[in-house]
C-alpha cells in the first residue's frame, strides 16, 4: 500500500516524504519532480510557457503512471484539483493530509523562487489564503489521516505517520 502525502505548499509534504521513503525502505515518487522530468524543464517555465492548465495535464499523466506498491508518493499541493487524480491516489494507497498554520505556511514558502503564483493580482499573503482555502475541502475530502505540522519537526510527522499506518494495520 502506497503512504501518498498531500496539502498545500509548504506542510513539509516532500521532507517528511524523503523521511518515510528511507525509514521504510519504500521508492519516493515525487509528482513535481517527475513533472520536471517529463516536460525537460522547471516547474516555473512550465507555468511561465504553457500555463496552468497544461501543467496539470502533465500532473494527471504522472498520477496515473504511478502505480508501484509500497513506495511514498510526495503529491504537489494541487494534484488535489482534479478528482481523477484523487481517485487514482486513493486506489493506489492511503493519502496522509498535512496541514500547517497560516503563518507557518507563509514563512516556509516566502522565498521559495520555485513556487510561481497560483494566482494574478493579488499579494503574496492574500494569494495563499484564497488558494489555500478554496483547496482546504478537497484536502479533507481525500484524505484518510491528517497531521499537523506547524509545531513538530519532520522526523515527527514521519514518526506519527508510521504509527497512525501500524496502529491501523497499514503497514
Amino acid at each position: 500500500m502506497n503512504i501518498v502525502l498531500m496539502g498545500y505548499r509548504g506542510t513539509g509534504k516532500s521532507t517528511v516524504a524523503g523521511i518515510l521513503s528511507q525509514r521504510l525502505k519504500r521508492k519516493l515518487y515525487t509528482i513535481d519532480a517527475l513533472i520536471v522530468k517529463s516536460a525537460g524543464m522547471p516547474i516555473a517555465r512550465i507555468v511561465g510557457e504553457w500555463g496552468w492548465p497544461r501543467f496539470r495535464e502533465i500532473e494527471s499523466s504522472v498520477v496515473r503512471e504511478i502505480s508501484a506498491e509500497a513506495a511514498v508518493i510526495d503529491c504537489g499541493g494541487g494534484v488535489v484539483l482534479e478528482p481523477r487524480n484523487v481517485a487514482h491516489l486513493q486506489r493506489a494507497g492511503k493519502i496522509v493530509l498535512l496541514t500547517a498554520g497560516f503563518k507557518t505556511i507563509l514563512n516556509r514558502i516566502r522565498k521559495d523562487p520555485n513556487r510561481p503564483p497560483l494566482k494574478d493580482g493579488l499579494s503574496f499573503a492574500e494569494e495563499q489564503r484564497q488558494v489555500l482555502a478554496e483547496r482546504e475541502p478537497k484536502y479533507r475530502a481525500a484524505a484518510d489521516l491528517v497531521c499537523d505540522t506547524t509545531q513538530v519537526s519532520p522526523q515527527e510527522t514521519a514518526a506519527e505517520i508510521i504509527g497512525l499506518f501500524k496502529k491501523k494495520s497499514w503497514l
